[in-house]
């Protein structure tokens, strides 16, 4: 329960799984906390019946959280505004939602992605959208949580970066419980790059577990993926200490090990024989992975860096390529140093 004297108003945009874990995180930390959803139904739901039959179906949550179907109202006097869209609309509802944030509000991209025409990271795209004036007040929050353990206050720990110390601890103390804990660093791209590369091993990861491969292939996976993450994140500036951290490694291990993950899901279901199409159209929440497998080897290409596990995930998805086609090519490339 926060104090008093940090009690805050926070918006919270995007009612998707994750969303509304952290709005329902928040409002138990003592915080008013407004949800604004896309669907209204949704909205409606959560305030009269106090759960989000829609995206987090059977998970009670706070009765001080309120959910709004306007994002002008959703915003009115926020100290917080936390970004949970889907990568593919965030530069649209940020574009609706900039008129109306308040002009001393922290906001802080919990979206994990790649946007697709530009090859920008999510603070990327809030950098072009926002003000200037908000870019010493942009921050990024990312690492091993799924949403449901999260809204079940199962601990937890995450990583919060900003270019500036002052807008990470902000955060950090807004977010931060007995069951929630966060770190705060300086390294921005590589916290948002982890989170965003994680999802298309972790959809190579799913498909190791639908053709029965064994813990060798797992661990060789998420190594080798590691690896390709360091690459491409420290290409872009990113920092090595925080690719073996939280936002790294952390996420990593987490979405390629357990069913939770959407993404583990996607690949697990391709492995069985069904095609993406009859996937996607079947979930309700957004697996980010399907489409950042494409913006993340287009950010590969342009930093000039090697990712041969999302590049064989690509064919499967794009190319119709069976996985293990995909596995065989991958284990039968050229021999090379570890780390060369």
């Amino acid at each position: 329960m926060a104090s008093t004297a940090n009690r805050i108003v926070a918006c919270v945009i995007g009612a998707g799984s994750w969303g509304t874990a952290l709005a329902h995180h928040l409002a138990g930390a003592g915080h008013e906390v407004r949800l604004w959803a896309y669907e209204p139904a949704v909205a409606q739901a959560i305030n009269q019946g106090h759960e989000n039959t829609v995206f987090m179906p059977g998970v009670p949550l706070n009765p001080a959280l309120t959910a709004h179907a306007s994002l002008e109202q959703a915003l009115v006097g926020a100290g917080l505004v936390v970004l949970v869209m889907p990568s593919h609309v965030f530069r649209a509802v940020l574009s609706q939602a900039a008129p109306h944030l308040p002009s001393q509000a922290l906001v802080v991209s919990c979206a994990k992605g790649i946007e697709q025409d530009t090859s920008y990271t999510m603070c990327e795209v809030a950098e072009e959208v926002l003000d200037k004036s908000f870019h010493r007040r942009l921050c990024c929050l990312s690492g091993p949580s799924f949403a449901k353990e999260v809204a079940r206050g199962v601990p937890t720990a995450v990583t919060v970066a900003s270019r500036a110390a002052e807008a990470a601890q902000g955060v950090q103390l807004a977010f931060a419980t007995d069951v929630f804990r966060v770190y705060t660093s300086p390294d921005l791209t590589g916290v948002e790059l982890g989170g965003a590369v994680k999802n298309p091993l972790a959809i190579a990861a799913g498909m190791v577990a639908g053709l029965k491969l064994g813990h060798n292939t797992l661990a060789a996976l998420i190594t080798r993926g590691l690896a390709e993450m360091t690459r491409l994140a420290m290409a872009r500036g990113g920092q090595l200490a925080t690719l073996s951290g939280l936002a790294g490694l952390g996420d990593l291990v987490l979405t390629c090990t357990s069913p939770q993950s959407r993404n583990y899901g996607v690949g697990v279901r391709l492995a069985q024989g069904e095609t993406i199409a009859q996937i996607t159209g079947s979930m309700a929440n957004v697996a980010e992975g399907v489409r950042n497998t494409r913006t993340v080897l287009s950010l590969a290409s342009q930093a000039q860096v090697e990712m041969p596990i999302i590049q064989a995930v690509h064919q499967v998805i794009y190319q119709g390529q069976h996985p293990r086609q995909a596995l065989h090519e991958l284990m039968t490339r050229d021999l090379k140093a570890e780390h060369a």
